[in-house]
C-alpha cells in the first residue's frame, strides 16, 4: 500500500476517535481541570468567580444569573441562553471542544484573560453543587 494511500485510509479512524476524545461529564473535565491546576477545585471559590466582576463590565453571572440553574441571557445581545448548571442542563459540560471554546471567549469577555486551570476546576465545582 502506498503511503498516500495508507494515510487517507486513517482519516475515517482518527476522526472517530476524535469524537470519542470530545465527548466527557462535567466530574470529568473537573478532574482534569484539578489535575492541570494540582489542586482540587473548589465550590466556595467558583461561586465568587463566577458572581465577581474583576475589574471589568461583567461577571460570569451577567448573562448566566447569579444562580445558573435557569434560562440566562447575553448582556449585549439577548440571545438566550440555556442553564450552566450539570443538573439543569444534562448537556451542559459533555463537549470538551465546546467547553474550551467558551471559557476562551468568557473569560477573555470577564476576566480579560484565559481563565486557569485552577479558575476552571472551582467554577465546575460549583456549578456541579446546584441542584
Amino acid at each position: 500500500m502506498k503511503p498516500k494511500y495508507f494515510t487517507a485510509s486513517l482519516l475515517p479512524l482518527a476522526a472517530i476517535a476524535l469524537a470519542h476524545a470530545q465527548a466527557t461529564s462535567p466530574m470529568l473535565l473537573q478532574r482534569g481541570y484539578e489535575a492541570a491546576a494540582g489542586e482540587p477545585g473548589r465550590a466556595d471559590r467558583g461561586q465568587v468567580f463566577f458572581t465577581s466582576r474583576h475589574g471589568g463590565e461583567w461577571s460570569c453571572a451577567s448573562c448566566h444569573g447569579q444562580r445558573p440553574t435557569g434560562a440566562g441571557r447575553h448582556a449585549v445581545t439577548n440571545k438566550p441562553l440555556d442553564p450552566l448548571a450539570p443538573a439543569f442542563n444534562p448537556k451542559a459540560f459533555t463537549d470538551e471542544r465546546r467547553v474550551e471554546k467558551w471559557f476562551r471567549r468568557n473569560c477573555k469577555d470577564v476576566v480579560q484573560r484565559e481563565c486557569s486551570a485552577a479558575e476552571k476546576a472551582d467554577v465546575l465545582a460549583w456549578l456541579q453543587t446546584l441542584r
